[in-house]
């Protein structure tokens, strides 16, 4: 058992070895292992407690589906924790209702989810499902009580177990096996998955980096299927993309990664330039390491002109700040640089006083990591951007009274003020200005 694995109880292990493989996968489908794992007890709180009783009243089976499985087998506490279930949506409607129960956010009730409010906990909900007509982008479904066959409509092995309230782990496509292996593969056949949904492409890039512990260890013909199927992601949303996209490239081997996207004819389809800037993305991507670095300051160094960061918005419809921030590294990953001397930080700092902008600051922090100056990104961090101490009040009572010469005598006065490293005071800049007038 690989390092970080929860514990699992196999009192059936033996047994199991002396059946034939066949059985064996059914056997371990049907729940031979159990956790009992810190994080899974976690999940229990009172809330939990109220809708498991419920269900159990009504005999409809209920369990963990999907990444929570896989988060609580690496021994992770999972962020979200979605459920499958026997019961249809009616069903779990009329048994919510008659128990008083809160239901919100009804938009997913046709695709099979219901969502309940207990104990002041949102519980998500989906009846077990099979894909009856699919066409790349959205899927019908039909209802069913099959736990394998929702099972076999996931995308990736690791993304198709189940787990019992009872700690009973449910696994029909070898998915732990693969997650202990640190393997990324798709359920069944790569080519009919990605058919299915042709995100799933990228859903396979963003797994891959976070589970799997070396570049390169892929299927061949997984690749395959991927570059065949690249074109399917031309009629994926540019935001479905763009929230996939911006997991991979701050994941784990993003520079294996991207460079696959090109090979693989995947770059194209999804925003990225068709002559990115490969070297400029290896060498950022080692300078923002342990940074943590916005994705769109690492994207922004595949670009090379501003009209790459107005196609990748076209594409992908990325937020305007995202827009802004692309634009802003582009223009200035050159000429804004440190300076010199004993005091390098001050070009960026001039900048922040000379901007108009709000975000500036922001800005200037993502382009220092972007730049790999770690050391000026803590002191700019620490740096509290200074108020100009002086007024046009404060110039009116030494007698200047045209608002032209107040204009004029306040940008001699901030220019002073920069000189000094914004270090002078109202009386220091006062006695400048009195000087400069006689």
């Amino acid at each position: 058992m690989w390092a970080g694995a929860p514990l699992l109880r196999c009192g059936a292990r033996l047994r199991l070895r002396l059946l034939p493989r066949r059985q064996r996968q059914q056997q371990r489908a049907r729940g031979a292992m159990r956790l009992e794992s810190p994080q899974f007890q976690a999940l229990f709180t009172p809330g939990l407690r109220a809708v498991a009783e419920l269900f159990e009243k009504k005999n409809y089976e209920l369990r963990i589906a999907g990444g929570a499985v896989r988060d609580l087998l690496s021994g992770m506490k999972p962020e979200d924790v979605d459920f499958a279930t026997t019961a249809t949506p009616v069903e779990m409607k009329e048994m919510f209702t008659s128990a008083g129960v809160r239901l919100i956010n009804n938009k997913g009730e046709k695709h099979g989810t219901i969502t309940a409010r207990l104990h002041e906990q949102n519980f998500e909900i989906t009846t077990l499902r099979i894909d009856v007509v699919t066409d790349g982008r959205h899927a019908e479904v039909e209802f069913t009580t099959d736990w394998e066959k929702d099972a076999e409509r996931r995308d990736l092995t690791v993304n198709s177990m189940f787990l019992g309230l009872d700690g009973m782990l449910y696994d029909f496509f070898n998915g732990y096996e693969d997650l202990k292996n640190r393997k990324i593969r798709f359920v069944g056949q790569a080519s009919e998955r990605i058919q299915e949904d042709y995100l799933r492409i990228l859903r396979y890039f963003r797994f891959y980096g976070r589970i799997v512990e070396k570049p390169g260890d892929h299927e061949p013909s997984t690749l395959q299927a991927i570059k065949e199927n690249a074109k399917g992601l031309a009629g994926i949303s540019g935001e479905r993309i763009w929230v996939e996209l911006k997991k991979i490239l701050l994941g784990n081997h993003v520079n294996h990664l991207v460079r696959l996207m090109y090979e693989l004819d995947v770059a194209q389809y999804i925003g990225l330039p068709l002559n990115g800037s490969l070297e400029e993305f290896d060498r950022v991507t080692k300078n923002v390491q342990n940074l943590c670095p916005k994705p769109m300051t690492v994207l922004t160094s595949l670009l090379k002109v501003k009209d790459d960061v107005i196609n990748l918005d076209l594409r992908l419809k990325i937020s305007k700040e995202e827009k802004n921030l692309g634009l802003f590294i582009v223009k200035h990953r050159q000429d804004l640089t440190k300076a010199m001397g004993p005091e390098p930080l001050k070009p960026y700092q001039d900048f922040i006083m000379d901007s108009r902008e709000a975000n500036t600051n922001s800005r200037i922090c993502e382009l220092l990591k972007y730049q790999g100056e770690e050391h000026l990104l803590r002191e700019m961090q620490q740096w509290t951007v200074p108020s100009f101490p002086v007024s046009g009040h404060d110039l009116r009572k030494m007698g200047i009274s045209s608002g032209k010469e107040i204009g004029t005598a306040l940008q001699q006065l901030r220019d002073e003020w920069k000189k000094s490293g914004y270090h002078m005071d109202k009386e220091e800049l006062l006695s400048c200005l009195k000087k400069l007038m006689t």
